[in-house]
């Protein structure tokens, strides 16, 4: 009996339609914040408002529509108890990573869509809606960065002189672990925010660091990921592996995302 082959798709191809989800997702998330919405509250005691679901249903329809042969998970899904069976290849997708900075009025918030490829994301592709520009890396471009001044090129910098830009979260902003964490590092500015943006501000070489050693999930940090590191940075666990995907509970170790050394 032979076995069905799984159609092959080009990763220019890939990375196109996550980008084209991606922004699509930004103008859905754009449009509910300007009219207002309501949020409500996960089983996890974790925020969740109409523009995760609108953003999520999109990405998903385009995803399965363009490429269905791809496996995806997706946050709000796993959230509802929707199981994917997965091979070496599938999507991950956070439709708004940082909804309690989007609930509270704030920018850095973003959506998040990765290819992982045998445990290593391979394509990512995040924007930032209230800043209207869109990252992404994968399929031999290296990372860069569409704005209102067309596409960029970005790259993570050598840390100044004066000491690190370190990003860290705003929800672990008073972790006595970050301290620790800081001790023997010369520190120019320390900074917190939500979201993926930490990771997008090292890629393009406006932040040096961003230790995170809280919990996270899969599709927090794939895409991003993705992107750092073909800016030139990398993402690790504390003791230097690099961060791998695929883990049974979809859940993250710590980790240290790091520009140029």
């Amino acid at each position: 009996m032979n076995t069905p082959s799984i159609p092959a798709y080009e990763d220019r191809f890939l990375l196109d339609l996550a980008l084209r989800l991606a922004d699509e997702a930004a103008d859905l998330i754009r449009d509910i914040r300007a009219r207002g919405f309501a949020t409500q509250v996960k089983s996890d005691s974790s925020p969740v408002t109409e523009a995760d679901h609108a953003a999520e249903a999109h990405i998903l329809k385009g995803l399965r529509a363009h490429a269905p042969a791809i496996p995806v998970v997706a946050e709000e899904e796993m959230a509802a108890g929707i199981r994917t069976d997965t091979g070496s290849e599938f999507w991950l997708v956070d439709p708004l990573d940082g909804t309690r900075e989007f609930a509270a009025g704030r920018d850095d918030f973003t959506v998040n869509i990765a290819l992982v490829r045998d445990g290593r994301p391979v394509i990512g592709a995040v924007a930032l809606p209230a800043y209207h520009q869109l990252y992404g890396a994968g399929a031999g471009r290296g990372a860069f960065r569409i704005d209102a001044n067309g596409e960029q090129a970005i790259h993570v910098r050598t840390p100044p002189a004066e000491g690190l830009t370190v990003l860290a979260s705003r929800h672990y902003a008073d972790d006595p672990r970050l301290k620790d964490f800081l001790g023997g590092h010369t520190i120019a500015h320390l900074g917190n925010i939500g979201s993926a943006a930490k990771f997008i501000r090292v890629a393009e070489g406006i932040a040096d660091l961003y230790p995170r050693l809280g919990t996270t999930m899969e599709w927090d940090t794939a895409a991003p990921q993705a992107i750092v590191e073909a800016a030139g940075g990398s993402v690790t666990t504390p003791d230097g592996a690099t961060l791998a995907y695929g883990k049974p509970s979809w859940r993250n170790p710590h980790f240290i995302c790091r520009g140029a050394r």
